[in-house]
């Protein structure tokens, strides 16, 4: 196992090991006759306790029993001792396995279902239990059944609690009681049980009692776990709260021409919308929500558009819960005087109904007010030769001159909401982080640990996050960069966890203000126009290998994410108003991995050459996207087949699932495997709109 050559057997276990499997083999074609014809005599059931006590894993032999428990029930209804001893023995049997494998999930899980009959007496339960959690004390299948006893028992939570810390006590690595520790507190945080409120008098003791087994070995992972937990307990909010918008509150948008669309306030935007007859609102909250509707979401507008909104989730693996919720303005033949403005107010959560995947309530309605000025009614667009192509050459974008006032990019800051978010608490858990970090540093400063270096930079993260208002500022992101850095190092085995962390609080330090924001951002233009056309985020060469921070992005149509090592975009749909986007110069290795994009309606020139699309025959990291193989994923293969029909590309339905639906004006693909006359061939077909293909303009 692991690598390590097995041994050849000497002659006397040899025989051994071959007695024993024709033994097994025997008493499987003895069981497997009696089970074919259904025989539940005394021999027959020893036949198969015998078979488990050699091998408890036979599923198949634990199903048996019950069908002949059930057999010997239905016969012995009447007699309350016969029924009793049928399920002693089952007990015997289940008892036996166990001291053959002690974690043999099927031999748990019988001792679980006859107890559950309610015939046996549990009070020798706890006893074996701890027999066999002394023989193993990380046995997860032992603590389960722990839970079950203990819930059939009636212990309470507390008892159970003070159960592990006399486990842990006895030996810190008991990751188990750890965990079974978690759980059992997490119940009574959450019942407000007497000695376990308020929260952070809690926590701060458990802080306490953790830095004992971190400091008497921090080698053992145990603890470190329990850490992790804790500072989660720390810092999460059990209540959905909405972070961001688009438009954001305070801001001013001016629809100029047909599609030119400008705005102040709130953001960098200027430039054009690829569909000048909607408008696009955007709703962000901190986790995946449900419940968004014209019930619980209420726009309010002098404007003659539509009352009734629907609203979308962004995700691609759900159609009832996202982090994201988009609807639209109908703008389609409104008149507006020029200095004419139109308020829109939106009020969030104001009614019930919005809940969290976890089952928390929206508890902060919100109110975002914006101003709306159309300047001329849409017509229809140009012919289309007339569209332009988008050259991503370092010649065509110029250093970003910003005029605005506006002070933050982050538009969380200019909701208004009817309750504080503040915390009613004096900031206890930026306390205890506060706390925790310089626990840690001293840690550091005896010892090069990889784990805590790892726990310290998930602590500074959250302080950043939690220290308002120096949260914007990001005060710590170099030295978590740096810690990332020098964990590459150290653990090359999980590079890609620490690179991908180190991207994330890349682009949270990028984005978190206007001055840091600016730097990456540059005007765009052309041989051929005069002005600007859009103001592009050139987010290139940075490494990336994550991409996040999508709350302080909503206002992008322009991104570059050239010449780094992505492999997903997923995300990127809470993005709805980027136009032009590229992609090249990195690590893609499927079309499911650009599944997102399908939400990003707008979106017009995608640039995805040189990536490794088509070089990999099996994608390893398909789990990062949903694909047709997903229960969640309606492939409409009547369209596919109409409109291809050609069995020479039936191994394209990923690109089709990915295009099929977008409004792409520009492609470039270039550069992949993929990318042969046939597939550009398909493209064609599959996007009607298309008017460039890697650079040619297209007949």
């Amino acid at each position: 196992m692991h690598g390590r050559l097995r041994k050849a057997l000497k002659p006397e276990d040899a025989a051994a090991l071959s007695t024993k499997i024709e033994k097994l083999r025997s008493l499987q074609s003895q069981f497997l006759a009696n089970h074919h014809n259904r025989t539940y005599t005394k021999e027959a059931l020893e036949v198969s306790a015998k078979l488990l006590q050699i091998n408890p894993e036979s599923y198949t032999a634990w199903n048996y029993r019950k069908l002949a428990v059930e057999h010997y029930l239905f016969q012995s209804q009447s007699d309350p001792d016969s029924v009793n001893s049928i399920f002693d023995e089952e007990l015997k049997v289940v008892e036996n396995a166990l001291r053959q494998n002690f974690k043999s999930y099927g031999a748990w899980h019988h001792r679980k279902w006859v107890l559950s009959k309610g015939y046996s007496s549990i009070d020798n339960e706890l006893r074996l239990l701890e027999r066999f959690q002394k023989a193993d004390p990380r046995n997860f299948n032992a603590w389960n059944y722990r839970r079950f006893v203990a819930e059939l028992m009636k212990r309470s939570d507390e008892e159970e609690f003070n159960y592990t810390e006399d486990l842990i006590g006895a030996n810190f690595s008991n990751y188990s009681a750890w965990h079974n520790r978690s759980i059992l507190l997490s119940k009574l945080l959450q019942k407000g049980s007497e000695g376990y409120f308020p929260k952070e008098k809690v926590l701060n003791e458990e802080y306490e009692h953790v830095h004992s087994a971190l400091f008497t070995d921090p080698d053992d992972q145990s603890g470190w776990f329990y850490h992790l937990w804790l500072l989660d307990q720390t810092v999460k909010t059990d209540a959905p709260i909405l972070v961001s918008s688009w438009p954001s509150s305070g801001s001013n948008i001016t629809l100029q021409g047909d599609n030119c669309l400008h705005g102040y306030g709130f953001s960098l935007l200027s430039g054009a919308l690829s569909d000048a007859r909607t408008l696009p609102i955007i709703l962000y909250f901190n986790q995946s929500v449900e419940g968004i509707n014209s019930s619980t979401v209420v726009v309010k507008s002098e404007l003659s558009i539509e009352r009734d909104f629907v609203w979308k989730p962004l995700s691609t693996s759900n159609l009832k819960t996202a982090q994201v919720w988009v609807t639209y303005l109908n703008l389609r033949n409104i008149e507006f005087h020029p200095s004419k403005t139109c308020p829109v107010e939106i009020s969030v959560g104001h009614s019930p109904g919005i809940v969290s995947s976890s089952g928390c309530h929206y508890g902060h309605p919100s109110q975002i007010a914006f101003e709306l000025c159309v300047q001329t009614t849409y017509t229809e667009p140009a012919e289309a030769q007339d569209v332009k192509t988008i050259f991503w050459g370092d010649e065509n974008f110029q250093k970003f001159v910003h005029c605005q006032e506006s002070d933050s990019i982050v538009s969380v800051d200019e909701l208004t909401t009817e309750n504080d978010l503040t915390p009613t608490t004096s900031n206890w858990y930026a306390e205890i982080i506060a706390n925790e970090i310089t626990v840690f540093r001293e840690l550091l400063s005896l010892l090069d640990c990889k784990i805590g270096k790892l726990t310290l930079a998930r602590l500074l993260t959250a302080n950043d996050s939690v220290s308002s208002p120096l949260a914007k500022r990001m005060v710590h992101a170099e030295e978590v960069l740096e810690l990332y850095s020098d964990l590459m190092k150290l653990d090359p085995t999980h590079s890609i966890y620490y690179k991908d962390e180190h991207s994330l609080t890349l682009l949270r330090r990028i984005t978190s203000t206007k001055v840091s924001l600016l730097t990456y951002c540059r005007n765009y233009r052309d041989a051929t126009d005069s002005v600007a056309r859009y103001v592009c985020l050139r987010l290139q060469n940075l490494s990336l290998s994550r991409i996040g921070s999508f709350e302080n992005l909503s206002w992008v149509q322009m991104l570059d994410l050239s010449h780094n090592e992505l492999r997903s975009v997923e995300g990127l749909e809470a993005m709805q108003l980027l136009s032009c986007l590229n992609l090249s110069h990195n690590k893609f290795g499927s079309f499911t991995a650009l599944a997102p994009l399908r939400l990003i309606k707008s979106l017009k020139a995608l640039n995805i050459s040189y990536n490794e699309i088509g070089s990999h025959s099996i994608d390893t990291r398909r789990y990062l996207c949903s694909s047709p193989l997903c229960h969640t994923e309606e492939f409409p293969w009547d369209r596919f087949k109409v409109l291809l029909g050609s069995a020479n590309v039936s191994n394209f339905w990923e690109p089709f699932l990915t295009f099929e639906g977008l409004n792409l004006t520009q492609l470039d693909i270039t550069g992949n495997t993929v990318a042969d006359e046939t597939f550009r061939s398909f493209l064609v077909k599959v996007l009607p709109a298309l008017r460039w293909l890697d650079g040619e303009e297209l007949p």
